[in-house]
């Protein structure tokens, strides 16, 4: 059947082809980007709004470094009000499509805006959220996800969505793909509704499956504004992760939302004729936030150079992909000799 017949790509899959160069120097590349139509961030990185990552180390620690904070909304109203308090027009609260007037209570006390993150996004009552958000806070930025086609980010953005968050089952503590059969590769995710972003302009979020910088420089190449990350944000000493201290280093356990350890900490357990769609571990804890940001920045920066690009636009506009084979991966890592001297 023809809708079988559409190939589609993960971040392995594709390779960039370096470009014409005249940028002297890799400090030269400006980072800056759009987090939403009306807010601009010093560097396109966000930390995932999950209880295991962001945290108020962390969120002041991204504020100083020119992105934005985006706080979790699992925890007391009360909680969520002190963030609000402290960090107002910098940062972002959460929802899902419940509680509205919680969430109106907390936009009220200053915040910038909000993510409303629903596992999947392409929905009625999503459209319906956003409309009513922004019919009680026109000045308000929303940010809406998760989807992964041209035609879910459409329409969230037609809706009112400010900002849109692609990805659905990349994540690196998500088993939505093994457990539904359902969610698109996330390089091709990003590209296909980037496709759809130049044209209304409206900032896409890849959100899930970055390892490094490389996947970070393929998600902005395919027309990502920003991108959203999860498990290196939890791994660092400053995430909200518990930490554990063994003989082999520190470890910190990172879940994923839909995870039935954390299902069973905020609900009791999991809903009846439902299964978790995500899991726990435990991965060792990698530094300060601060260097993951400065070695993911880094990169960015080394890649608009091969890309021949002076900004994130730029580096989209010149972007030439080509598809790899596994092959291209192994060769592609350092392979130190066996022998010894």
């Amino acid at each position: 059947m023809e809708r079988c017949l559409k190939k589609s790509y993960t971040f392995d899959d594709v390779a960039l082809v370096p470009q014409f160069n005249n940028v002297p120097s890799r400090t030269e590349p400006s980072l800056e980007t759009w987090l939403t139509k009306k807010l601009k961030m010093n560097i396109p990185l966000l930390c995932s709004n999950m209880d295991t990552a962001i945290s108020e180390e962390l969120a002041d620690i991204l504020i100083e470094e020119g992105s934005f904070p985006i706080f979790h909304r699992f925890t007391t109203i009360e909680q969520q009000k002190k963030w609000v308090k402290k960090y107002g027009a910098q940062m972002f609260i959460s929802c899902g499509i419940q509680k509205l007037d919680e969430t109106r209570a907390l936009l009220d006390l200053g915040a910038a805006g909000v993510c409303i993150d629903v596992a999947h996004g392409h929905s009625d009552r999503m459209f319906n959220y956003i409309q009513e958000i922004k019919r009680t806070h026109p000045d308000k930025e929303v940010i809406a996800g998760n989807v992964c086609t041209p035609m879910a980010y459409h329409d969230l953005v037609n809706a009112g969505a400010d900002a849109v968050k692609v990805g659905v089952g990349p994540g690196a503590a998500c088993t939505t793909r093994i457990v539904t059969g359902f969610g698109v590769p996330q390089f091709s995710a990003i590209a296909d509704c980037a496709e759809v972003a130049e044209k209304l302009r409206v900032p896409l979020i890849a959100d899930g499956g970055i390892r490094n910088s490389r996947d970070l420089v393929l998600a902005l190449a395919a027309g990502a504004s920003s991108v959203m990350i999860g498990k290196l944000f939890a791994l660092t000493e400053e995430s909200a992760a518990v930490k554990k201290q063994t003989p082999e280093g520190a470890f910190a356990k990172f879940r994923g939302q839909a995870s039935a350890d954390f299902q069973n900490e905020y609900y009791g357990g999991l809903k009846e004729k439902t299964v978790a769609e995500g899991i726990d571990f435990w991965g060792p804890v990698s530094g300060s936030a601060k260097q993951l940001i400065n070695q993911l920045m880094g990169g960015l920066r080394s890649g608009l150079t091969y890309g021949g690009a002076r900004n994130i636009k730029e580096l989209q506009r010149k972007a030439e992909f080509v598809e790899v084979t596994p092959a291209y991966i192994f060769e592609s890592f350092p392979r130190p000799s066996k022998e010894k001297f």
